[in-house]
């Protein structure tokens, strides 16, 4: 890489294997890539057969499946895929029956032991094996002699995130998502609690969105009130293997882009949230982030929470994470905001924006998700119940907050404007270096 170009690090005395410090960034080229991926339907049909067919897919989290019984549906295209909690463990299955191709579950979630086919009422098991078929004696012994079960699928789970795989023999999970041992499971998200889940439209390729998430640069332009509280500038970038990779964004500082470097309303509003006066805080906005990371420290021993295993960067900073190849993960001490960018049915250009908001239960007013998951007024926090999924269509608002309303308005705008003649290809900066190492990894395994 250009020894000119300013490379960011959030905490240059990190030890080299700590989770914290920074990756060796290797020189990706600056291949521009084709625009016609963002519409193509032959690349659509493409990125089916060779990526979403053959990856490990996010397919839910281990806080819906709590019992014996409990299961949940993971649909992507034309897929439906059944992941349930069994005696023998987690299972995951195609949600077709075996008789004549009728979808069993109709629900999002529930509980049960057996699956019936609303078609002719076969019966199976919650672990995918056969219980019974109606009307047994009409059918000729050697069609159903092996005992026609539900078709399963690959599933294992990781630090309390369930995900299938469609292909015959995929590699390990593990191996495949390419983060370092101990990176998701010191968040403990398997000791958290589903406290939102929305699901909207989004008139863009699935790419588009995965883009606008992986880069802080857009921030001074597209979300100007974030300047205040993020330091857009000083974001440390990293690359893993497998495609995937993370941004540290500091928060707790004003951006280096702005003059007004003063302790400004939004940092007053962040020491309040972690139980700072702001009107007595005497120092400078350079202490702001320092502050809030102690008094953070210090509300976790009182409520009896082991957070010995975080960095102090880690109380503060948004460690936003992506799991190859639609994931992005927002990590906090108090929780996590899980977001999937799944491809539309038949329209390359348009694709679904799937959050789910973690939470570790805790009953301190003060203990709360960062503003900026955008969790509405009165969110119950308490795990008591599960909340359903809000769907929204095209255009409609899903109500996730200004700054995802800024990206869903956006979005459409970029696709649109990709198809011009005027526009060859996109021309990635090193602020932008995530997005390059995801195409490499794209590129990668479309070719393979």
């Amino acid at each position: 890489m250009n020894s000119r170009i300013p490379v960011a690090i959030i905490n240059p005395d990190a030890p080299p294997g700590s989770l914290e410090a920074k990756q060796p960034q290797p020189d990706l080229g600056v291949e521009i890539y084709p625009k016609e991926q963002y519409w193509s339907r032959e690349y659509m049909e493409l990125e089916w057969e060779k990526l979403w067919t053959r990856s490990w897919l996010l397919a839910g989290v281990e806080a819906d499946l709590p019992r014996v019984g409990d299961f949940f549906v993971f649909d992507i295209r034309e897929e439906s895929i059944i992941v349930a909690r069994t005696e023998q463990g987690l299972r995951a299955m195609y949600n077709v029956c075996p008789h004549r191709g009728a979808r069993l579950v109709n629900v999002e979630r529930g509980h049960g032991n057996l699956f019936v086919c609303p078609f002719h009422s076969w019966s199976f098991h919650n672990d995918g094996r056969l219980r019974s078929i109606t009307d047994q004696a009409w059918f000729r012994p050697e069609l159903i002699a092996h005992r026609p079960g539900l078709k399963p699928v690959a599933v294992e789970a990781h630090a309390g995130l369930i995900f299938v795989n469609m292909a015959e023999n995929p590699p390990p999970l593990r191996e495949a998502i390419g983060l370092p041992e101990g990176y998701l499971e010191a968040y403990r998200l398997d000791k958290m609690v589903v406290v939102r889940h929305v699901r909207s439209e989004w008139g863009a390729n699935w790419k588009v969105g995965v883009e606008a998430f992986y880069e802080s640069y857009h921030l001074h332009a597209v979300h100007p009130e974030t300047r205040g509280v993020m330091g857009d500038l000083n974001v440390q970038y990293d690359l893993y293997p497998n495609g995937a990779s993370r941004m540290i964004v500091p928060l707790g500082q004003p951006s280096p882009r702005i003059k007004d470097q003063s302790v400004n309303e939004g940092l007053r509003i962040m020491l309040a949230e972690a139980g700072i006066d702001p009107d007595r805080f005497e120092g400078t906005a350079a202490d702001v982030r320092r502050a809030i990371q102690k008094a953070k420290r210090e509300r976790a021993e009182r409520l009896g929470l082991d957070w010995s295993h975080f960095t102090d960067g880690q109380l503060t900073d948004s460690w936003a994470t992506g799991i190859f190849p639609n994931v992005q993960i927002g990590l906090h001490p108090e929780a996590a905001f899980v977001m999937r960018f799944l491809p539309h049915e038949t329209d390359p250009e348009r694709f679904y924006y799937d959050t789910i908001t973690l939470m570790h239960p805790v009953k301190d007013p003060h203990f709360k998700a960062p503003d900026w998951m955008g969790l509405p007024e009165g969110t119950d926090c308490t795990g008591r119940m599960r909340p359903p999924t809000e769907h929204y269509g095209l255009g409609e608002d899903p109500h996730l907050g200004l700054v995802l309303s800024q990206d869903a308005s956006l979005l459409p705008v970029v696709q649109r404007g990709m198809k011009s003649r005027g526009f060859d290809g996109q021309l990635w900066s090193e602020q932008e270096i995530r997005l390059r190492h995801f195409h490499v990894e794209l590129e990668r395994r479309l070719r393979s």
